[in-house]
């Protein structure tokens, strides 16, 4: 029997693709076996989609609230009103406010312990932000409400890929690439490898931002200014970073092949790679968090939703990639916990004297 990790899985755009690789990723018999599935969404969609998907086999139980959930089962909160009718490829602010309202519960769910680990299907940003949610997605909105300094970290069996930059207009990304970004962010990395990956002494490769790392100078100062003093800080620390590499010949030589994680300056840099190379099996992973959240390496997929060819491969990856996260952190806390109180605990059970 499995050690009943509860896996909240919020709907997401229900517009897209999100309920329909959610269905396909559960639908195997035994995987209630592994894990306790706890969905955020509408049992009604979720119906549709077991329906339109020809999975009469696929089967779920729909409780009042989280801690109602049944080991052996698939569970469904209801978080919107009934009646909602989904119109897929078409993006709708009803969508963006459910996908809200999922994610509002579900961190509520955590907060109170009911569900172990969070993974969040695809929203569409244009519909989910507003005044109730002045967010750019689930990770500043997760910062905000959870605590904590988040670390986006793309990964799969090979290659881990963390930025410094994010969802930041290209244009901003040279501002932004400074000494204490770069640190702090490798800084971050070295900690999730250690506590969420396992790592003992993590290598760390760092791209450069510039072409050519900058060719002296020539094509940008960011290498010398920022990027490379970093480097050199972090290995000061204790921290096995190495770089800048040129991003190009990093990747063309399959040199990442070498490291444990790799830090990317900015968005595109570090993630068009990787999910040339990961392809479906990519997970995107929030580290620096309280808890762990995970959600599948692609989007809404409009142009494929009610089609039924979306491919669940990523988010199966992102919800047994994050019960494996979740098991890590609790094997670091306790291995790194205060020893003493254990050890008087081992003594006592032996009957030795404590004095």
């Amino acid at each position: 029997m499995h050690d009943n990790i509860r896996v909240g899985i919020t709907h997401g755009d229900y517009n897209g693709i999100g309920y329909e690789v959610i269905v396909k990723a559960l639908a195997e018999e035994e995987i209630t076996e592994l894990f306790t599935p706890v969905i955020f969404g509408s049992s009604e969609l979720l119906n549709q989609a077991r329906k339109s998907l020809a999975l009469e086999t696929f089967r779920f139980t729909q409780i009042r609230k989280p801690s109602d959930a049944q080991r052996g089962k698939v569970n469904v909160v209801d978080v919107v009103p009934r009646g909602i009718e989904a119109t897929p490829g078409h993006p709708s602010r009803e969508a963006g406010e459910a996908a809200v309202l999922a994610l509002e519960a579900a961190c509520a769910a955590l907060e109170a312990g009911e569900i172990d680990l969070l993974v969040t299907a695809p929203i569409n940003k244009n519909t989910t932000h507003g005044e109730q949610f002045p967010y750019p997605g689930h990770t500043e909105y997760l910062e905000a409400r959870l605590g904590g300094k988040s670390l986006m970290i793309l990964f799969d069996e090979f290659i881990r890929v963390a930025l410094v930059t994010t969802h930041l207009p290209l244009s901003e990304v040279p501002a932004a690439i400074t000494l204490e970004s770069v640190k702090r962010t490798i800084k971050a990395m070295d900690s999730a490898l250690r506590q969420d990956f396992r790592m003992d002494r993590p290598r760390i490769a760092v791209l450069s931002l510039n072409p050519h790392n900058g060719d002296n100078g020539l094509l940008g100062k960011e290498e010398e200014t920022a990027i490379s003093p970093a480097i050199r800080e972090c290995v000061s620390e204790g921290i096995l970073a190495f770089g800048p590499y040129a991003a190009d010949g990093f990747f063309g030589s399959r040199e990442f092949r070498k490291f444990d994680g790799i830090v990317a300056m900015y968005h595109d840099q570090g993630l068009a790679p990787f999910k040339a190379l990961a392809g479906e099996y990519g997970v995107n992973y929030t580290a620096g968090l309280p808890f762990v959240r995970t959600s599948p390496d692609h989007g809404t997929g409009y142009n494929i939703a009610g089609k039924g060819e979306a491919d669940p491969t990523s988010m199966r990856q992102a919800i047994y990639q994050g019960i494996d996260l979740v098991r890590n952190r609790r094997a670091h806390a306790e291995a790194t916990a205060n020893p003493m109180p254990r050890m008087k605990q081992e003594r006592h059970q032996r009957g030795e004297d404590m004095q």
